[in-house]
């Protein structure tokens, strides 16, 4: 992927150049109609989705309970716990997204503190509050 595309993404603002350039070759952009399922509730969590363009409806047991957007991400509770995805995202409009493998997120956690912190962050958010939004 290109790493201009990663440049403007919040979670990698604090990435040095050097992790920029290491990202964008564990990385891939993603294009979807409206209606493709991106994580489906109960499966094992096989990658991390961050949404650069367009609209996703998060969806626990067929209820909605989030909306997610630009800047929002996806995957990273059932990527870094382990475990099954919580929630099942689906695209609402046209989507564009980054996609990182599971292997991948791990590497980037180990390897590059801010992004890790900010989705240890995230994670925690949603954890300690029943209300949170979750997220796969």
């Amino acid at each position: 992927m290109d790493e201009s595309k990663l440049r403007p993404v919040e979670l990698f603002a604090d990435l040095s150049p050097r992790d920029l350039r290491r990202l964008s070759a564990m990385t891939d952009e993603i294009v979807v109609p409206p209606g493709t399922r991106l994580i489906n509730e109960g499966t094992y969590a096989h990658e991390f989705l961050l949404i650069t363009a367009g609209k996703a409806e998060v969806r626990r047991d067929g209820e909605l309970v989030a909306e997610l957007g630009p800047g929002d991400f996806a995957g990273e509770i059932g990527v870094m716990r382990d475990a099954r995805r919580n929630a099942t995202v689906v695209a609402d409009t046209e989507l564009t997204a980054i996609v990182l493998t599971a292997g991948g997120l791990r590497e980037v956690a180990r390897e590059m503190p801010s992004v890790a912190e900010k989705i240890d962050a995230a994670i925690a958010a949603r954890s300690a509050d029943p209300h949170a939004t979750p997220r796969g």
